[in-house]
């Protein structure tokens, strides 16, 4: 070995890339005891099949190095980490920002005046069209971008870009009756490819992205009885997934087309949005396969416009709720409890996606903070993971006093947890009489 080991500038720090791997070594043996003195961390130790870490544990790790060195890494370098030399890139391109930063001078106002939305929908399109004709200006969704900027939605832009996905589609040959799957991370182009799909008379089968892009294949191998048993015509993604395109088509044999939004995208907008039935299907969506295989669920636009209602008047659910969320939007719990519950009661969104939380799970509290949030949930896990690993200094001035419903589902709820959250957080005003423990599951629509 050289005497002299190899250094990387980061700001005013430089980083021995022996002093790397040594701490990474020391937090994966912190995280995992039973790998003490089992391994030993090098440049190119990769994490999942070196270490076996699971994406939270990776996060975690990262997190962990970049208070250690003082480099905030960006969400796309944390999400594309296989290895120390690939951290040490990102540690080097990072910003020096504080981990303490939060979102300052955010314009949370809306009015809420007309903020309902429509009182007997049949379909969702109704819903999307009668709020883009009663107020097409006001704010659906304010999302949290990856440098922390926030992105204003509106109900009239988003109908905007759903017809010319929809002008897209058709224009590919794409027909009434037919389904298109999104695999797609949470962003606008998530919703309009939604809405495009419903308004080109087609069925939307939302599934999950690859964590990381080097499991691209092997995500789609597994996907490919998913595609293939919905009968997916067209596939929109992003365009590193397009270099399986020769794989699906193989395995796949309904598939016509993988594209991405911008491809669709040309400039057209359909005018003539596809007549719909209410007991028409909404979306296919399937099962977490917690129990046998994914199974879809066909649901039909009354399914969803019935079950949302029971769970609004359950909930006193109202126009001046506001929800906040990073639950991932091919879940039904992010998908139907907070994006569509937010389109058809009529109130805002606050959306940041699921590794900004992983990342900084304080994100998540602090914008129901700033935002003066009153509805939001997770499964136990996040609860959990609030409780362990977010510090005094990161919340100062937090206030959760609006935050009414705290929903705890979609996984087994411990009352450890749940007496923890409450105790750790009261002196922010969590109420305990907030604490929702929730059920659901996909064959019931949600709730």
């Amino acid at each position: 070995m050289s005497a002299r080991q190899p250094t990387a500038d980061i700001g005013d720090r430089s980083i021995n890339t022996a002093s790397l791997c040594a701490s990474v070594q020391e937090l994966v043996e912190s995280l995992h005891p039973h790998l003490k003195g089992r391994v030993n961390v090098n440049l190119d130790t990769t994490f999942d099949r070196d270490l076996g870490l699971d994406s939270l544990t990776r996060v975690e790790m990262l997190t962990r190095l970049e208070r250690e060195f003082g480099v905030s890494i960006s969400e796309a370098d944390m999400a594309a980490a296989e290895t120390p030399r690939d951290v040490l890139r990102a540690l080097r391109s990072g910003g020096t920002v504080s981990m303490a930063d939060r979102v300052t001078a955010v314009d949370v106002s809306w009015d809420r005046a007309d903020g309902a939305g429509p009182e007997s929908p049949e379909t969702l399109g109704d819903v999307l069209l009668w709020h883009a004709s009663a107020h097409p200006g006001r704010t659906h969704v304010h999302l949290f971008g990856d440098d922390g900027d926030i992105r204003k939605l509106s109900y009239g832009a988003l109908l905007d870009e759903s017809r010319e996905v929809a002008a897209g589609l058709r224009n590919r040959g794409f027909e009434a009756g037919q389904s298109a799957a999104i695999m797609l991370p949470t962003g606008v182009e998530y919703f309009s490819s939604f809405f495009g799909i419903l308004l080109a008379g087609g069925i939307p089968v939302p599934i999950y992205p690859p964590a990381r892009i080097s499991q691209i294949e092997d995500h789609f191998r597994r996907h490919a009885r998913i595609l293939a048993n919905a009968g997916v015509r067209f596939l929109i993604t992003f365009e590193q997934a397009k270099n399986v395109t020769r794989l699906l088509a193989s395995q796949v044999e309904s598939l016509a087309s993988v594209v991405t939004t911008a491809e669709i995208c040309d400039g057209d907008r359909l005018d003539d949005v596809a007549s719909i039935d209410p007991d028409s299907t909404a979306f296919l969506q399937y099962t977490s396969g917690s129990t046998g295989n994914p199974k879809g669920v066909v649901l039909s636009h009354a399914n969803v416009l019935s079950s949302l209602d029971s769970m609004r008047q359950a909930l006193a659910a109202e126009p001046d709720d506001v929800f906040v969320s990073w639950l991932p939007l091919y879940h039904d719990m992010g998908l139907i409890g907070a994006w569509m519950g937010s389109l058809v009661v009529g109130f805002p969104l606050v959306l940041m996606s699921p590794l900004t939380f992983l990342r900084r799970p304080e994100s998540w509290l602090k914008a129901i903070s700033d935002f003066r949030g009153t509805l939001s949930g997770g499964p136990n896990f996040a609860f959990e993971l609030c409780t362990r690993r977010i510090r005094d200094e990161d919340i100062e001035g937090l206030d959760l006093g609006s935050w009414r419903l705290a929903f705890n589902g979609a996984e087994p709820v411990s009352p450890t947890t749940l007496s923890s959250f409450q105790d750790r957080f009261a002196r922010y005003g969590f109420r305990k009489s907030a604490m929702t423990p929730v059920y659901g599951l996909a064959e019931a629509t949600l709730g």
